[in-house]
C-alpha cells in the first residue's frame, strides 16, 4: 500500500480511472433522476440513497472477485458468425430493458399520465423502483468495472476510484433529479439519453462498439442547450412579470 501512495504512476491512474468512472456514472445518475421522479418526494430520497449505496456494493463484489468476472467474457454460444458471453447477454439484456423502460416513460409524458397511484400503491410503486434500479445497477456496474480492469492494475486504486466516483454521484444526483422535476423539458431529454445509452449497450453486446465519447458528448452538448432554454424561459417569465 505505501509503494502506491508514494507513486506518481498510481496517482495518474487513480486519476484517470477516478474520472473516468465519474463519466460512466452519468448513466446511472440520468436513470435514478427519471426512475425517482414518479414517486414521493420523500421516497424518492430514499430510493436514490438506496439506489447509489447499491451501486457502489455491486461494483467493490465485481472488484472482489475479478477472476469470475473476466470468466463472463468467455464466450457461451455462438449465433450468426457472432460468440457470445454472458457479458453480452447482461449487455443486451439491459440495454433492452433501458430502452423499454425510457420508452413507455416518453409514452406516459406524451399521454399526460402523471403516474399518480393510490396511497395503497405507494408501498409497491417504491419496491418497482427499488428493483428497476437493482437491475440497472448490475448492468452499468458491469460495464463500469470491466473498463476499470482494463485501465488499472492494482485493486486498491480500482477500489478507491470507485469509491471516489460513487461519492461524487451521490453529491450530484440530489440536484439532478430535482432539476428534472422542476423541468418537464428535461425529463424528456434524460428519457432520450436513457434510450441512446440503451442502444449503445444492445450494441456492445452484438460486438459493436459505439465509442463512448460520441455519446457523452451528444448528452453534454443537448444537455447544454437544454439549459440555455430553460434559463431563456426564466428570464422571459421575470420580464413579464410586473415590478412591485
Amino acid at each position: 500500500m505505501m509503494h502506491l501512495l508514494t507513486s506518481p504512476e498510481a496517482w495518474a491512474a487513480l486519476l484517470t480511472l477516478t474520472s473516468l468512472e465519474i463519466v460512466l456514472g452519468i448513466d446511472n445518475v440520468i436513470f435514478l433522476s427519471v426512475i425517482v421522479s414518479r414517486i414521493p418526494e420523500k421516497q424518492a430520497h430514499r430510493a436514490r440513497q438506496i439506489g447509489l449505496a447499491l451501486a457502489l456494493v455491486f461494483r467493490i463484489i465485481l472488484l472482489s472477485v475479478l477472476v469470475w468476472l473476466i470468466g463472463l467474457t468467455a464466450p457461451v454460444f455462438s449465433l450468426a458468425a457472432y460468440d457470445f458471453s454472458w457479458r453480452d447477454l447482461i449487455l443486451i439484456g439491459g440495454g433492452l430493458f433501458l430502452i423499454a423502460k425510457a420508452t413507455h416513460e416518453i409514452h406516459a409524458e406524451v399521454e399526460a399520465d402523471d403516474g399518480e397511484g393510490t396511497k395503497d400503491s405507494a408501498g409497491s410503486a417504491f419496491f418497482w423502483v427499488i428493483v428497476q434500479i437493482v437491475v440497472i445497477d448490475i448492468v452499468f456496474s458491469l460495464d463500469s468495472i470491466i473498463t476499470a480492469i482494463g485501465m488499472a492494475q492494482d485493486l486498491e486504486i480500482m477500489i478507491a476510484a470507485v469509491v471516489i466516483a460513487c461519492l461524487i454521484m451521490y453529491i450530484s444526483s440530489g440536484p439532478v433529479a430535482r432539476f428534472v422535476a422542476e423541468h418537464p423539458t428535461t425529463k424528456m431529454l434524460a428519457l432520450a439519453f436513457l434510450v441512446l445509452i440503451g442502444v449503445a449497450l444492445v450494441a456492445d453486446g452484438f460486438k459493436f462498439h459505439i465509442p463512448r465519447g460520441y455519446i457523452y458528448f451528444a448528452i453534454a452538448f443537448s444537455a447544454a442547450v437544454e439549459f440555455f432554454n430553460v434559463l431563456a424561459k426564466r428570464n422571459r417569465r421575470k420580464a413579464k412579470t410586473p415590478p412591485a
